[in-house]
């Protein structure tokens, strides 16, 4: 899957960048307005109803061979996986690898078949709304961040034609491409190109100025799992691909989100970290970490915390 590129608006210096925000490579994660996603969403009806056609014919080839094989007692039911009890015998042979093998197959064939049948409806909502689950959760935090601070604004996504039937039309057309050049896109009236990475940069912006300043009062080696910090901290460490960060005692970190044991922040390393020209950012654990005194009072909770796992 290609890159998804997220164009970012540059006001200093007078100057636009197109910077490059995310790279995802995950399917149901990637972005929908590419070329590749009328081929994607074609494979995901067609995968289905193939394994359903096999699933139908397994399931036929073991019940035609196991009927011809059963015999019955007075209190018992035996089947004969030797040979079946008709005359001609089958012209494929049928006997006890066949049956797991094709049991074994039919297993295959039903899991892809809920699979990939999940996967085609998935791709189906992400197509008639015209949004990707990331850009749903960019658009639930501008409606948090409005409310928040009692606005008088309403962020209207700029992808969402309006319609279902508009956004179906956008994504499949007669020449199999969806519309747009890949830079450029289709938009709702009201809004522009840069919509909602001008939205993204006010995020950043508020998430900035709501974390919290956290003074470092023991090392932590930044390993993934630590054994030496607890035995709730090893068994809760988040499960994501985002690094850890190594702290010494003495240093700053920023948190703008967190778990019951654990923070994600910046290290504030020198006077550079403030213009965003270094970043050191990553999960590390609560119990290295103090609230600086001078936050206590000002500094709301880290956004996103959780108290509980």
């Amino acid at each position: 899957m290609p890159c998804l590129l997220v164009r970012a608006l540059s006001l200093s210096g007078g100057n636009r960048k197109i910077l490059r925000i995310a790279c995802i490579y995950s399917i149901v994660k990637s972005a929908k307005r590419t070329r590749h996603r009328v081929p994607i969403t074609a494979e995901n009806v067609t995968a289905p109803l193939g394994c359903i056609h096999a699933a139908f014919i397994f399931v036929m080839t073991m019940y035609t061979q196991l009927y011809n094989r059963l015999s019955f007692g007075w209190n018992t039911v035996k089947i004969d996986m030797s040979a079946a009890r008709r005359d001609p015998l089958p012209i494929v042979p049928f006997g006890l690898a066949a049956f797991a093998a094709t049991l074994f197959a039919l297993g295959l064939a039903l899991g892809t078949t809920i699979a990939v049948g999940m996967l085609f409806f998935i791709h189906i909502k992400i197509i008639l709304r015209n949004k990707t689950s990331i850009e749903s959760w960019i658009e639930e935090k501008a409606k948090d961040r409005i409310q928040y601070y009692q606005l008088d604004e309403v962020f209207v996504f700029p992808y969402d034609m309006g319609s279902r039937w508009k956004n179906f039309k956008q994504v499949f057309t007669w020449s199999g491409f969806p519309e747009g050049d890949g830079l450029e896109w289709p938009i709702r009236d009201g809004c522009h190109q840069y919509s909602l990475t001008i939205e993204q940069l006010k995020q950043k912006a508020d998430k900035r100025v709501r974390s919290v300043r956290y003074k470092v009062i023991e090392d932590y080696s930044g390993a993934c799992c630590p054994l030496n910090r607890g035995i709730k901290t090893f068994f809760t460490s988040p499960c994501t691909e985002e690094p850890r960060i190594q702290l010494h005692k003495g240093e700053f970190v920023l948190a703008t989100r967190g778990l019951r044991y654990w923070l994600y922040g910046d290290k504030i390393v020198d006077d550079s970290f403030i213009e965003g020209v270094s970043r050191i950012r990553g999960w590390f654990p609560r119990n290295c970490v103090e609230k600086c005194p001078c936050d206590t009072e000002t500094d709301p909770t880290p956004e996103g915390e959780k108290k509980n796992r």
